[in-house]
């Protein structure tokens, strides 16, 4: 079992997301836990304040030292293996690759950032910065929830159909081939042949060239980290020699 913990500064905004589809039914199965905190909790004056005005002056405010590490050093568990993360548009991009080294540990605490973003000194106590792209949202608790749903499906019986996890997009650095569904015939639009043919293993060798082919296409980017055998390089080879000539037809 997984144990996520969540510090935030809206803890309301994690009650519905948390309560549907198969995250809740993971939680039902015992499979993961997941405990959202509040951060005022753990702040230490009356009026519960958990950010102030940045030394040097400036716009906005700064979340404060004080309850971050106090909640941590009170939801980490010291029996756990466990990996603290602060949400930040500062921290590495999060990819499937990072969502399956953080699958590995027993306990994953997040803290979600706000405001102008939190006391430098916090991350003393964090292992990890994590940003989920290059935009600016209000808070870390979208991400946080996008995090958690990401790391949850890889735990072994949370998708029923393991297959379904193993081939998803990104899992091997490519995207995920093309699907199709009934009717056979939509309009004028018609499902591949090959898909239902039978064969299965012409079904294997289009989808994994249509995946290579997206993949070209779409995000060249991900085949430099991707693991590829002979039979894939030599799709490649087909696919740009193929487009090549398609590109040099439009100009003659």
């Amino acid at each position: 079992m997984v144990q996520f913990d969540i510090i935030t500064l809206f803890p309301r905004i994690f009650e519905s997301p948390l309560q549907e589809s198969i995250i809740k039914k993971a939680q039902q199965k015992g499979l993961i836990n997941i405990k959202v905190h509040n951060l005022r909790d753990y702040t230490q004056d009356k009026h519960r304040t958990a950010d102030d005005s940045p030394y040097g002056g400036g716009a906005g405010m700064v979340m404060k030292v004080e309850p971050i590490v106090k909640a941590v050093e009170a939801v980490k568990a010291a029996s756990k293996k466990t990996r603290t993360i602060l949400t930040t548009p500062q921290g590495t991009v999060f990819d499937q690759e990072t969502a399956q080294s953080l699958s590995i540990y027993d306990q994953v605490l997040i803290i979600c950032g706000r405001y102008e973003g939190v006391d430098e000194r916090v991350l003393c106590f964090v292992d990890e910065e994590i940003s989920v792209g290059d935009y600016v949202l209000t808070g870390g608790e979208i991400p946080a929830l996008l995090i958690v749903d990401s790391i949850a499906r890889l735990v072994p019986g949370v998708v029923g159909d393991r297959a379904c996890v193993l081939e998803d997009t990104f899992s091997n650095s490519l995207l995920k081939y093309p699907q199709y569904t009934r009717p056979s015939k939509f309009r004028k639009f018609a499902v591949p042949d090959v898909l239902i043919s039978g064969d299965h293993k012409k079904v294997k060798q289009w989808r994994k060239a249509e995946a290579i082919k997206k993949t070209l296409r779409r995000r060249p980017d991900l085949l430099k980290k991707a693991a590829l055998d002979k039979e894939e390089c030599e799709i490649i080879n087909k696919i740009k020699k193929t487009e090549r000539l398609e590109l040099n037809n439009e100009y003659n």
